[in-house]
C-alpha cells in the first residue's frame, strides 16, 4: 500500500478525470492540475503508455505547454524493459506532477506493473507530487481496477472485470466515461463484491481533485456518481449464479456536479 506521508510531507493530490477532458478552448481541469503543480513553474511528466499513438504524448507536452508550463517531459514506455530504465526514474524525480494518459488500462498494468517506475509514482505521490491520469490513467489509480463489464442499471453476477490497479488510493474503485457509456451496473457490480469499497462514476471532462485528507471536489462539465454501499443491508452477490441480477438493499448514491464535495473517509457527501 501506498504510504500516507514520507517524512510529514502531505501526500500530494491524486486526481482520475473521466476522459475526453476539454483541452483547448477552456482547459479548466488540466489547468488547476497545472496550478496545483507551481504553474509556469511546474515540472509535469507525461507516462502515454496506454495510448499506442505515437504522438500522445508530444501533444500532451504541447497541451501543458499552451497552458504555461515551461518544463515537461514525456517517457516512450511502451515495453516493460523501458519501465526498467533508471533514467526514466530520474526524470520522473523532477516532477512536480505526473499526468498519465488514456487508451488501454491493461497495457498500463501489464507493462508498469512491478516495475521501477510504478514504485517511483507511489512513492513520489506520497511525498507530495501530483498525479493525474485521464481515462485509463484514472482507472488505475484504484487498488482494484474495473477493465471492462455490462453496461445498463442493473448490477449482475458477472458484470464487472477487475485487475490489480497501482494503489494510490485503497478506498475507491473508479470508472469513467461513466454517463456517456452508461456503465453504472457495472460500478454497482464492482462495489458489491466488498462495500468497503466506494464507487466512483466519472463522467467526460469531469476529474475528483482528491486531496491528503481523502476528500474530493468536483471539477469540470460533468458529474460524478459515488455509490457508498457502506450501509448495505444485504447482497445476493455471494449466492448468485453467472449472469444472474443482484440485489442489493440500502445502497446510497450521490449524483456530484461542479463544486460538490466528498470525504471518502466519512462517506459524507457535501454542497460546497
Amino acid at each position: 500500500m501506498p504510504s500516507p506521508n514520507i517524512n510529514g510531507t502531505q501526500r500530494g493530490f491524486i486526481i482520475p478525470i473521466g476522459g475526453a477532458e476539454e483541452k483547448i478552448d477552456n482547459p479548466e481541469i488540466l489547468s488547476k492540475f497545472v496550478e496545483l503543480c507551481g504553474g509556469s513553474e511546474a515540472v509535469i511528466t507525461i507516462i502515454p503508455t496506454a495510448s499506442q499513438l505515437n504522438d500522445t504524448g508530444s501533444r500532451y507536452q504541447k497541451i501543458f505547454e499552451d497552458i504555461g508550463v515551461k518544463k515537461t517531459y514525456s517517457l516512450p514506455i511502451n515495453e516493460r524493459i523501458d519501465a526498467q530504465n533508471p533514467e526514466y526514474v530520474k526524470t520522473l524525480e523532477k516532477s512536480t506532477g505526473i499526468f498519465i494518459t488514456g487508451g488501454n488500462q491493461l497495457r498500463l498494468s501489464t507493462i508498469l506493473g512491478g516495475t521501477p517506475i510504478a514504485t517511483a509514482v507511489r512513492q513520489l505521490n506520497a511525498k507530495g507530487v501530483h498525479y493525474a491520469g485521464t481515462s485509463a490513467g484514472a482507472a488505475i489509480v484504484s487498488q482494484h481496477m474495473i477493465t471492462g463489464g455490462s453496461t445498463g442499471i442493473v448490477p449482475t453476477e458477472d458484470g464487472v472485470n477487475l485487475a490489480p490497479g497501482m494503489g494510490l488510493i485503497n478506498t475507491i474503485v473508479v470508472d469513467q466515461h461513466f454517463n456517456e457509456r452508461n456503465r453504472l451496473a457495472r460500478l454497482l457490480s464492482a462495489v458489491s463484491y466488498n462495500p468497503f469499497l466506494v464507487g466512483i462514476g466519472l463522467d467526460e471532462d469531469t476529474a475528483a481533485f482528491i486531496d491528503h485528507e481523502n476528500v474530493f471536489t468536483t471539477v469540470g462539465s460533468g458529474a460524478i456518481t459515488v455509490i457508498d454501499p457502506s450501509g448495505i443491508e444485504y447482497s445476493s452477490m455471494a449466492e448468485a449464479s453467472t449472469g444472474d441480477a443482484l440485489t442489493l438493499l440500502n445502497v446510497k448514491l450521490h449524483i456530484l456536479a461542479r463544486g460538490g464535495r466528498f470525504d471518502i473517509s466519512e462517506r459524507k457527501a457535501y454542497v460546497k
